[in-house]
């Protein structure tokens, strides 16, 4: 059996911080099925790594591949429609839920596990997991390829992360391919690939500081 291509490939990456490099020499794969979870501690570089899947930056070397095909040859308005973001912080925008969703509604709602009847209460009124939900149902409903979730579940409360947890779980299996940051190590289990990111190591006074253990993948 021929495998399947990754969704994407990062070859080589570096992107460069104020203060030097935040990643260097970075090269993963990430598979079209599943979840795939981006693990590490605060200040590897996770994020960073994941605003690179649509292009809101972009690195300083290195190339980033979507389906096989540099992912500067695309429109990037095309891009950012197939492959969707969804912060830590849920973005509400001014109005109601369904200002906010867009087309269907009811039929989204209930696919993130809220109620239809939301769909007219004002979005600033929603609970911080009601609003994270709500960014799902947004972002579900351009039909992309991709989801990539940075720390969705960092700002909720127990219950509320338990169902954020399950419904992208519950999205990988449909077939959308998930990419998620995380600092939470349940959520590499949760996963169907890691990959880990550690931090560089830094100069400074003329000591190393950091581990400089390369990243590694499981994909």
């Amino acid at each position: 059996m021929i495998a399947a291509p990754p969704r994407f490939e990062l070859r080589d990456v570096r992107v460069d911080g104020d203060d030097g490099p935040i990643v260097d020499g970075f090269s993963a794969c990430i598979p079209a099925a599943g979840l795939t979870a981006v693990m590490g501690p605060s200040g590897a570089g996770k994020t960073t790594l994941l605003r690179l899947l649509n292009r809101l930056d972009d690195p300083d070397a290195g190339f980033v591949l979507l389906d096989g095909r540099d992912i500067r040859s695309y429109d990037v308005l095309e891009l950012r429609r197939r492959v969707q973001s969804v912060g830590q912080v849920p973005v509400t925008f001014p109005g109601t839920v369904a200002d906010n969703v867009g087309t269907d509604v009811a039929g989204l709602l209930a696919h993130v596990g809220l109620d239809p009847a939301l769909a007219n209460r004002d979005a600033d009124r929603l609970s911080v997991g009601e609003a994270q939900r709500m960014a799902l149902a947004r972002s579900l409903a351009l039909r992309p390829d991709v989801l990539c979730l940075d720390e969705p579940t960092s700002a909720l409360d127990g219950d509320s992360k338990g169902g954020i947890e399950d419904l992208v779980r519950h999205l990988a299996d449909e077939g959308l391919t998930v990419v998620m940051v995380t600092h939470d190590p349940r959520h590499g289990d949760l996963a169907d690939h890691v990959i880990e990111v550690r931090p560089l190591p830094r100069q400074a006074d003329g000591l190393v500081e950091g581990d400089g253990a390369p990243p590694s993948s499981d994909s």
